[in-house]
């Protein structure tokens, strides 16, 4: 019996000290690997801090975008979008001008776009109102109404009043489009009633209609006069103070491009947009 306890004892002090090690390599395994994993972690979180960086710096914003603006934009955004194209290589932008009026029931209606800039903050109010806003709007400009009529003004026209003279033919935009809604306040505001020959849906057929000599004046905004400079002559009015517009902008829920619309409506508010507008004639919002 005692040589039997003898020998197991050693045995049982070996498979100890053999079990210890082991513990102590699982141990230094277990740190191992633990580093390693630390360190990729690490690694993952840089790597995903470098890519919001990126985003955040405008890297991300690529792909089409597509905007929807009033009429009385157009010489403006189309100058806008080639500096944002510019400013975010990869990006194309896209335009749908026209009457505010329509362009709000057709993205209402569903008509894909992203971004929409309109010359009346009621008709903005129609796309808000349907949640079709990503967002508020920002107000980006203002603009007034002149009297537009042939080179020279030969039929010698200087005032609202005058526009009601027998013979002297007019074009108005239609009450529902932002341009007729200002001219029926700035007639209102000089109690003067006037029936026009034609009733446009955009400020931009308004214009043509003078500068085709098919009437002799028509009450478009200051900056489509200024567009047409050598075309056509303004005339300043009063009462234009009356019935100012202002031109908000916003990118819509439905975009499938939401990072560029977001980016294009910003730049469109930024101080290098309103540099844009203003030198076209238009004020500050």
């Amino acid at each position: 019996m005692s040589t039997s306890h003898t020998t197991i004892a050693p045995r049982l002090r070996r498979a100890a000290v053999a079990g210890t090690a082991a513990l102590a390599l699982l141990g230094l395994a277990a740190c191992s690997s633990s580093s390693s994993t630390g360190s990729s972690g690490a690694s993952a979180s840089a790597s995903s801090s470098s890519a919001a960086s990126g985003a955040a710096s405008g890297a991300a914003i690529s792909g089409k975008v597509t905007v929807f603006a009033a009429a009385s934009l157009k010489k403006t955004f189309t100058e806008l979008g080639k500096e944002f194209e510019a400013a975010h290589p990869g990006t194309t932008v896209t335009f749908n001008f026209g009457g505010s009026d329509t362009l709000a029931a057709s993205i209402v209606s569903g008509a894909p776009a992203d971004v929409f800039a309109a010359a009346s903050t009621t008709t903005m109010n129609t796309v808000v109102s349907k949640g079709d806003a990503a967002g508020t709007p920002v107000d980006f400009a203002k603009n007034e109404l002149e009297i537009a009529v042939a080179n020279g003004n030969p039929k010698h026209l200087t005032t609202l009043s005058g526009l009601t003279a027998s013979g002297i033919k007019v074009a108005l935009c239609a009450k529902t489009v932002p341009c007729g809604a200002a001219a029926v306040k700035a007639l209102a505001a000089a109690g003067v009633k006037l029936t026009p020959v034609t009733l446009e849906q955009d400020v931009t057929s308004a214009l043509n209609k003078v500068e085709l000599g098919e009437v002799d004046a028509a009450l478009v905004y200051k900056t489509d006069v200024q567009g047409a400079a050598g075309k056509v002559t303004g005339v300043n009015f009063p009462e234009a103070a009356k019935a100012v517009t202002t031109y908000p902008v916003v990118a819509l829920k439905g975009s499938s491009n939401a990072a560029a619309a977001q980016a294009f409506a910003a730049f469109v508010a930024s101080p290098q947009g309103e540099q844009v507008l203003t030198a076209a004639g238009f004020m500050a919002p």
